[in-house]
């Protein structure tokens, strides 16, 4: 069974997303209309909340854009690390395999910290070892020098 890419799914969920803000923007409108004040209060409160995901949202889609881009640059280049961990039943590289091989991307980043190619290969390092937050933020900090090597 193939899996939906990850740039397929997170489009799939930003639709969803955005059809459910308008929903809670119409019913937002519903109440305000009602002349109520807890109706107008909530109503109010339900409009502000829908800009704050949209936002949220749009900040998160510029992110995956912009790092899947240097991805793609990288592996152009072909700077990418190559991709030989041992795998879970799940497909995900093994977290004790991929925390071995950490040591080296954190190594290239503190001898050239300016290198976005460095961070970005810190940040895959990290989203393999599980590391998530460490992940995102490497890899803004690769976007931001990339962008301001431009």
């Amino acid at each position: 069974m193939k899996f939906p890419s990850a740039r397929a799914s997170t489009l799939v969920m930003a639709a969803l997303l955005v059809i459910y803000l308008v929903f809670v923007v119409q019913y937002a409108v519903i109440l305000m209309t009602t002349g109520i004040p807890v109706g107008v209060t909530l109503g109010v409160a339900l409009i502000v909340l829908p800009v704050i995901g949209a936002g949220l949202l749009a900040a998160d889609l510029i992110f995956a854009f912009r790092g899947e881009r240097l991805v793609r640059v990288l592996e152009g280049e072909g700077g990418l690390p190559v991709d030989d961990l041992p795998r879970l039943p799940s497909g995900r590289p093994d977290p004790a395999a991929a925390d071995a091989e950490f040591p080296l991307y954190r190594a290239e980043v503190e001898a050239d910290p300016a290198s976005w190619r460095a961070w970005l290969r810190l940040g895959l390092a990290y989203d393999a070892s599980g590391d998530r937050k460490r992940a995102r933020w490497a890899t803004r900090k690769a976007i931001a020098l990339e962008r301001a090597e431009r």
